[in-house]
Protein backbone atom coordinates (compact mmCIF):
# COMPACT_ATOMS: atom_id res chain seq x y z
CA UNK A 1 0.00 0.00 0.00
CA UNK A 2 2.88 2.55 1.02
CA UNK A 3 4.58 1.55 -2.38
CA UNK A 4 1.34 2.57 -4.21
CA UNK A 5 0.83 5.82 -2.16
CA UNK A 6 4.21 6.26 -2.96
CA UNK A 7 4.46 5.95 -7.04
CA UNK A 8 1.25 8.01 -6.95
CA UNK A 9 3.14 10.96 -5.45
CA UNK A 10 6.01 10.20 -8.05
CA UNK A 11 4.01 10.30 -11.08
CA UNK A 12 1.91 13.40 -9.61
CA UNK A 13 5.68 15.47 -9.24
CA UNK A 14 6.96 13.84 -12.51
CA UNK A 15 3.23 14.66 -14.24
CA UNK A 16 3.73 18.38 -13.30
CA UNK A 17 6.97 18.69 -13.67
CA UNK A 18 6.11 17.92 -17.33
CA UNK A 19 3.32 19.83 -17.94
CA UNK A 20 5.17 22.74 -17.05
CA UNK A 21 7.44 22.73 -19.95
CA UNK A 22 4.18 24.34 -21.73
CA UNK A 23 6.20 27.61 -20.35
CA UNK A 24 9.30 27.00 -22.16
CA UNK A 25 7.78 25.55 -24.94
CA UNK A 26 5.86 28.50 -25.78
CA UNK A 27 8.78 30.72 -25.64
CA UNK A 28 10.42 28.16 -28.35
CA UNK A 29 8.18 27.90 -30.45
CA UNK A 30 9.91 30.64 -32.85
CA UNK A 31 13.32 30.24 -31.75
CA UNK A 32 13.84 26.55 -31.36
CA UNK A 33 11.07 24.37 -33.49
CA UNK A 34 13.04 21.34 -32.62
CA UNK A 35 13.00 22.09 -28.76
CA UNK A 36 10.01 23.01 -28.73
CA UNK A 37 8.20 19.90 -30.70
CA UNK A 38 10.33 18.08 -27.86
CA UNK A 39 8.84 20.16 -25.00
CA UNK A 40 5.17 19.03 -26.72
CA UNK A 41 5.71 15.27 -26.07
CA UNK A 42 7.11 16.07 -22.89
CA UNK A 43 3.81 18.65 -21.87
CA UNK A 44 1.67 15.36 -23.10
CA UNK A 45 3.09 12.56 -21.24
CA UNK A 46 2.71 14.91 -18.43
CA UNK A 47 -1.47 15.07 -18.70
CA UNK A 48 -1.43 10.91 -19.36
CA UNK A 49 1.27 10.66 -16.17
CA UNK A 50 -1.48 12.81 -13.74
CA UNK A 51 -4.07 10.62 -15.26
CA UNK A 52 -2.30 7.50 -14.68
CA UNK A 53 -1.54 8.44 -10.93
CA UNK A 54 -5.37 7.85 -10.76
CA UNK A 55 -4.27 3.87 -11.18
CA UNK A 56 -1.10 3.17 -11.02
CA UNK A 57 -0.98 -0.67 -11.59
CA UNK A 58 -3.71 -0.08 -14.57
CA UNK A 59 -0.91 2.06 -17.00
CA UNK A 60 2.31 -0.48 -16.38
CA UNK A 61 2.96 0.12 -19.80
CA UNK A 62 2.84 4.24 -19.73
CA UNK A 63 5.17 3.97 -16.32
CA UNK A 64 7.80 1.52 -18.34
CA UNK A 65 7.56 3.91 -21.22
CA UNK A 66 8.22 7.24 -19.01
CA UNK A 67 10.93 5.40 -16.90
CA UNK A 68 12.59 3.96 -20.35
CA UNK A 69 12.45 7.13 -22.29
CA UNK A 70 14.26 9.26 -19.93
CA UNK A 71 17.10 7.37 -19.89
CA UNK A 72 16.85 7.38 -23.50
CA UNK A 73 16.93 10.86 -23.18
CA UNK A 74 19.44 11.03 -20.74
CA UNK A 75 22.05 8.72 -22.28
CA UNK A 76 21.57 11.16 -25.39
CA UNK A 77 22.04 14.09 -23.74
CA UNK A 78 25.51 12.60 -22.41
CA UNK A 79 26.71 12.00 -25.68
CA UNK A 80 25.75 15.62 -26.89
CA UNK A 81 26.79 17.04 -23.93
CA UNK A 82 30.97 15.14 -24.35
CA UNK A 83 30.77 15.81 -28.20
CA UNK A 84 29.88 19.37 -27.24
CA UNK A 85 26.58 19.78 -28.97
CA UNK A 86 25.63 21.14 -25.99
CA UNK A 87 26.44 22.99 -23.30
CA UNK A 88 28.00 20.40 -20.31
CA UNK A 89 25.71 22.54 -18.09
CA UNK A 90 22.75 20.26 -19.36
CA UNK A 91 24.23 17.26 -17.71
CA UNK A 92 22.11 18.25 -15.35
CA UNK A 93 18.84 17.65 -17.07
CA UNK A 94 20.81 14.12 -17.56
CA UNK A 95 20.88 13.42 -13.52
CA UNK A 96 16.97 14.33 -13.49
CA UNK A 97 16.15 12.12 -15.97
CA UNK A 98 18.00 9.09 -14.55
CA UNK A 99 16.19 10.10 -11.03
CA UNK A 100 12.74 9.46 -12.77
CA UNK A 101 13.59 6.58 -14.82
CA UNK A 102 15.31 4.93 -11.55
CA UNK A 103 12.36 6.26 -9.34
CA UNK A 104 9.66 5.06 -11.63
CA UNK A 105 11.71 1.67 -12.24
CA UNK A 106 12.06 0.95 -8.33
CA UNK A 107 7.92 2.08 -7.35
CA UNK A 108 6.59 -0.07 -11.08
CA UNK A 109 3.69 -1.81 -9.78
CA UNK A 110 4.06 -5.30 -9.87
CA UNK A 111 2.17 -7.10 -12.81
CA UNK A 112 -1.39 -8.34 -12.18
CA UNK A 113 -2.40 -12.22 -12.35
CA UNK A 114 -4.34 -12.66 -15.00
CA UNK A 115 -6.56 -14.96 -13.36
CA UNK A 116 -10.13 -14.42 -12.00
CA UNK A 117 -10.44 -14.39 -8.51
CA UNK A 118 -12.78 -16.97 -8.15
CA UNK A 119 -10.40 -19.48 -9.92
CA UNK A 120 -7.28 -18.14 -8.32
CA UNK A 121 -9.24 -19.44 -4.69
CA UNK A 122 -9.71 -22.82 -6.14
Amino acid sequence: MRGERAMKVVLVVVGLLFVAAVYPLLMFVRQEPALAMMLSLYVTLGIFLLLAARNPSANRSLIAFTAWSSFAHAALMVVQAFRNFIPRGELLGVALFAVIGVTLIVLAPAKQSMQPASAAGA
